[in-house]
Protein backbone atom coordinates (compact mmCIF):
# COMPACT_ATOMS: atom_id res chain seq x y z
CA UNK A 1 0.00 0.00 0.00
CA UNK A 2 3.01 2.35 1.19
CA UNK A 3 4.21 2.17 -2.81
CA UNK A 4 0.40 2.90 -4.06
CA UNK A 5 0.31 5.97 -1.82
CA UNK A 6 3.78 7.16 -2.76
CA UNK A 7 2.99 6.69 -6.40
CA UNK A 8 -0.44 8.36 -6.20
CA UNK A 9 1.30 11.78 -4.32
CA UNK A 10 4.03 12.11 -6.87
CA UNK A 11 1.15 11.76 -9.52
CA UNK A 12 -0.76 14.81 -8.16
CA UNK A 13 2.28 16.41 -7.56
CA UNK A 14 4.06 16.62 -10.92
CA UNK A 15 -0.40 17.40 -12.20
CA UNK A 16 -0.34 20.09 -9.87
CA UNK A 17 3.34 21.88 -10.52
CA UNK A 18 2.20 21.52 -14.46
CA UNK A 19 -0.46 23.90 -13.85
CA UNK A 20 1.31 26.06 -11.23
CA UNK A 21 4.02 26.39 -14.12
CA UNK A 22 1.62 27.16 -17.24
CA UNK A 23 -0.71 29.25 -14.82
CA UNK A 24 2.07 32.63 -14.53
CA UNK A 25 2.60 32.06 -18.10
CA UNK A 26 -1.06 33.24 -19.04
CA UNK A 27 -0.17 35.63 -16.72
CA UNK A 28 2.06 37.12 -18.80
CA UNK A 29 0.13 36.54 -21.65
CA UNK A 30 -2.79 38.41 -19.89
CA UNK A 31 -0.85 41.57 -19.48
CA UNK A 32 0.85 42.37 -22.73
CA UNK A 33 -2.16 41.82 -25.08
CA UNK A 34 -3.98 44.99 -25.44
CA UNK A 35 -6.84 42.96 -27.73
CA UNK A 36 -10.10 42.83 -25.09
CA UNK A 37 -10.75 39.47 -27.28
CA UNK A 38 -7.93 38.01 -26.51
CA UNK A 39 -7.62 38.83 -22.88
CA UNK A 40 -11.09 37.83 -22.29
CA UNK A 41 -9.52 34.57 -23.79
CA UNK A 42 -6.77 34.09 -21.82
CA UNK A 43 -8.83 34.80 -18.42
CA UNK A 44 -10.64 31.88 -19.53
CA UNK A 45 -8.24 30.07 -19.50
CA UNK A 46 -6.75 30.75 -16.62
CA UNK A 47 -10.01 30.26 -14.63
CA UNK A 48 -10.68 26.80 -15.72
CA UNK A 49 -6.02 26.09 -15.45
CA UNK A 50 -6.75 27.35 -11.70
CA UNK A 51 -10.15 25.41 -11.35
CA UNK A 52 -8.37 22.49 -12.91
CA UNK A 53 -5.38 22.01 -10.49
CA UNK A 54 -6.72 22.91 -7.20
CA UNK A 55 -8.03 19.50 -6.25
CA UNK A 56 -4.38 18.31 -7.71
CA UNK A 57 -3.12 20.20 -5.07
CA UNK A 58 -5.61 18.96 -2.17
CA UNK A 59 -5.00 15.46 -3.34
CA UNK A 60 -0.57 16.00 -3.41
CA UNK A 61 -0.97 16.96 0.40
CA UNK A 62 -3.83 14.48 1.15
CA UNK A 63 -1.82 11.54 -0.14
CA UNK A 64 1.75 13.58 1.36
CA UNK A 65 -0.13 14.02 4.71
CA UNK A 66 -0.89 9.94 4.42
CA UNK A 67 2.42 9.12 3.60
CA UNK A 68 3.80 11.07 6.72
CA UNK A 69 1.73 9.79 8.84
CA UNK A 70 3.54 6.48 8.17
CA UNK A 71 6.58 8.09 8.86
CA UNK A 72 6.20 9.27 11.74
CA UNK A 73 9.45 9.93 12.84
CA UNK A 74 10.35 11.94 9.99
CA UNK A 75 9.01 14.76 12.45
CA UNK A 76 11.26 13.81 15.44
CA UNK A 77 14.34 13.71 13.06
CA UNK A 78 14.02 14.56 9.81
CA UNK A 79 15.41 18.15 9.02
CA UNK A 80 15.01 17.62 5.38
CA UNK A 81 11.27 16.79 6.24
CA UNK A 82 10.44 20.30 8.06
CA UNK A 83 12.87 21.99 5.42
CA UNK A 84 10.44 20.12 2.82
CA UNK A 85 6.97 21.60 4.85
CA UNK A 86 8.27 25.02 4.77
CA UNK A 87 8.58 24.66 0.59
CA UNK A 88 5.43 22.95 0.17
CA UNK A 89 3.23 25.92 2.93
CA UNK A 90 5.12 28.47 0.76
CA UNK A 91 3.90 26.41 -2.41
CA UNK A 92 0.89 26.66 -1.62
CA UNK A 93 0.76 30.07 -0.43
CA UNK A 94 1.87 30.57 -4.13
CA UNK A 95 -1.38 28.62 -5.54
CA UNK A 96 -3.32 31.32 -3.27
CA UNK A 97 -1.47 34.15 -4.88
CA UNK A 98 -2.14 32.62 -8.56
CA UNK A 99 -6.03 32.40 -7.28
CA UNK A 100 -5.79 36.46 -6.19
CA UNK A 101 -3.88 37.48 -9.13
CA UNK A 102 -5.91 35.60 -11.58
CA UNK A 103 -9.41 37.45 -9.91
CA UNK A 104 -7.42 41.04 -9.89
CA UNK A 105 -6.61 40.01 -13.82
CA UNK A 106 -10.32 38.97 -14.90
CA UNK A 107 -11.47 42.10 -13.11
CA UNK A 108 -8.89 44.04 -15.43
CA UNK A 109 -7.97 45.43 -11.64
CA UNK A 110 -4.50 43.94 -11.31
CA UNK A 111 -1.31 46.40 -11.69
CA UNK A 112 1.46 43.94 -11.73
CA UNK A 113 3.45 43.93 -15.10
CA UNK A 114 4.06 41.38 -17.34
CA UNK A 115 7.60 41.53 -16.09
CA UNK A 116 6.30 40.91 -12.78
CA UNK A 117 5.17 37.47 -13.70
CA UNK A 118 7.86 36.45 -15.69
CA UNK A 119 9.62 36.62 -12.34
CA UNK A 120 6.70 35.08 -10.42
CA UNK A 121 7.01 32.33 -12.86
CA UNK A 122 10.13 31.25 -11.40
CA UNK A 123 9.51 30.34 -7.71
CA UNK A 124 7.78 27.28 -8.37
CA UNK A 125 10.85 26.08 -10.73
CA UNK A 126 13.13 26.81 -7.71
CA UNK A 127 10.81 24.78 -4.75
CA UNK A 128 10.31 22.13 -7.05
CA UNK A 129 14.39 22.08 -7.14
CA UNK A 130 14.61 22.55 -3.19
CA UNK A 131 12.01 19.79 -2.60
CA UNK A 132 13.42 16.88 -5.36
CA UNK A 133 17.16 17.65 -3.56
CA UNK A 134 15.78 16.86 -0.21
CA UNK A 135 14.03 14.28 -0.29
CA UNK A 136 16.49 12.23 -2.88
CA UNK A 137 19.80 13.68 -0.41
CA UNK A 138 18.21 13.97 2.73
CA UNK A 139 21.24 16.35 4.01
CA UNK A 140 20.08 17.18 7.40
Amino acid sequence: MYLWLKALHIIFMVSWFAGIFYLPRLFVNIQLTDNPAVKQHLNQMAHKLYRFITPFMYLTLIFGAWLAALNWSYFQTAGWFHAKLALVVALIVYHHFCGYYRKQLQAGSCQKSHVFFRFFNEAPVLILFAVVLLVVLKPF
